[in-house]
């Protein structure tokens, strides 16, 4: 067998081993992904666990806010339940108001007005009583997420309808009837104070002009009414704890027609009744 000169060996020995250690890295980035079980949706379980090390959660910015209020905005922002709209959560029980961008960092938050009776049902049918039909057990704020969009009442009072059927709106603190004491309630640090609507959310004016009319301009957005008698998983049956083993992110599993409920909410303008501020 003839041999090959010195040189030509070396250059054999070294493509040989480039070769070799190629082989090695293939099979070793190669094995896992040719191993790994792939889930019922398709997804790789090697994905399907990353996405827990990676949940998306609310930017505060280093504001404050009740637990169930973070719980909350994290589960929109990691659920993508918002559906890249801008969105609010009304805490009635701290009768506070945070106010989010599309993607989940904050853009204000406030004290707030919210329903006399503690309650997170509407009753059926109030939207077309007359205010002084209306007894103070029937003063709730209801709980729920709704697709909301800047409008106006019968007056040239721009709001933000939250719930137009039961006129429940967001809106400017109103003090039309000063014995009310709201302009008194809405800086009170006593949550009880702020119990006194008629399930309207009253917010500062400042807070409305500078945050939420800018925030909702042009486009619809979300509110979340958290509940105070239900219980969470009741009223947003998608909820989960962002970081929880128990669930996983399920994006748009909320996503909704918004233009499809625009067209409601102008339907529902011919036969309104009572859609006063309150």
């Amino acid at each position: 067998m003839p041999t090959l000169p010195r040189k030509n060996r070396t250059g054999h020995r070294a493509a040989s081993a480039r070769t070799f250690f190629g082989l090695v890295a293939f099979c070793l980035l190669s094995a896992p992904i040719l191993s790994l079980p792939v889930r019922a949706d398709g997804v790789p379980a090697s994905r399907a666990a990353s996405v827990k090390q990676f949940l998306h959660r609310a930017q505060f910015l280093g504001q404050a806010a009740p637990d169930d209020v973070h719980h909350v905005a994290d589960w929109v922002v990691d659920s993508a339940d918002n559906g890249g709209l801008p969105f609010v959560i009304v805490d009635k029980q701290h009768a506070k108001v945070f106010v989010f961008d599309k993607d989940g960092r904050l853009s204000g938050r406030a004290w707030a007005l919210v329903g006399l009776t503690p309650g997170d049902d509407s009753v059926p049918g109030i939207g077309t009583l007359p205010l002084k039909a209306i007894t103070p057990d029937m003063r709730t704020t209801p709980a729920g997420r709704f697709v909301a969009e800047l409008g106006h009442d019968l007056g040239p009072l721009d709001v933000l309808w939250v719930d137009y059927g039961d006129a429940v709106s967001l809106h400017r603190v109103i003090n039309t009837d000063p014995a009310e004491r709201r302009l008194e309630r809405i800086v009170s640090d006593t949550p009880a104070e702020h119990r006194i609507s008629y399930g309207c959310i009253n917010v500062p004016a400042k807070f409305f002009d500078s945050v939420v009319g800018p925030l909702f301009k042009d486009t619809k957005g979300i509110v979340y009414i958290l509940p105070e008698v239900k219980p969470m998983s009741t009223v947003f049956p998608d909820y989960y704890l962002v970081g929880s083993n128990s669930a996983e992110p399920t994006v748009g599993a909320n996503s909704v027609n918004t233009a499809a409920i625009g067209d409601d909410l102008r339907s529902l303008e011919h036969h309104h009744l009572a859609g006063i501020v309150h």
